[in-house]
């Protein structure tokens, strides 16, 4: 099993699906890799020499922002919102949807688990 980037390329999957498991190597950008390897599209993960592994993490250290880097700028950008009080920053304070999406129904991703209201009596109680 082959390591890129401090993540284990899982076994037995075609490599243009097996880089995508790397956090921000989408299919666009791992067609770019392999193109530029010259490594084919559909060849297995298990038959990739170490040679071929060191050119892929050659460019995806040169040429792209990818897993604990990139985790960190989007993390840097969120606190940098957060900071400046913006609406985003204040959305992303107080977990809820940021760009535009409805609250009223919905947005339950984001909001949590729906909590029903303690306290309530029902009508048939009171009669």
């Amino acid at each position: 099993m082959a390591r890129i980037l401090g993540v284990d390329i899982p076994r037995n999957k075609v490599m243009r699906v097996a880089l995508t498991y790397l956090y921000g190597v989408g299919p666009k950008v791992a067609h770019q890799v392999l193109e530029r390897t010259g490594i084919e599209q559909d060849r297995n993960s298990n038959d990739i020499t170490e040679e071929e592994v060191q050119q892929i993490r050659k460019i995806l250290e040169a040429d792209f922002t990818v897993e604990g880097d990139l985790r960190r700028e989007i993390g840097l950008n969120i606190k940098r919102l957060k900071d400046l009080g913006c609406y985003r920053g204040v959305r992303h304070r107080q977990g809820l949807p940021v760009r535009g999406q409805r609250t009223s129904t919905n947005a339950r991703t984001r909001k949590g688990k729906a909590v029903a209201i303690a306290g309530k009596k029902s009508i048939k109680s009171l009669k």
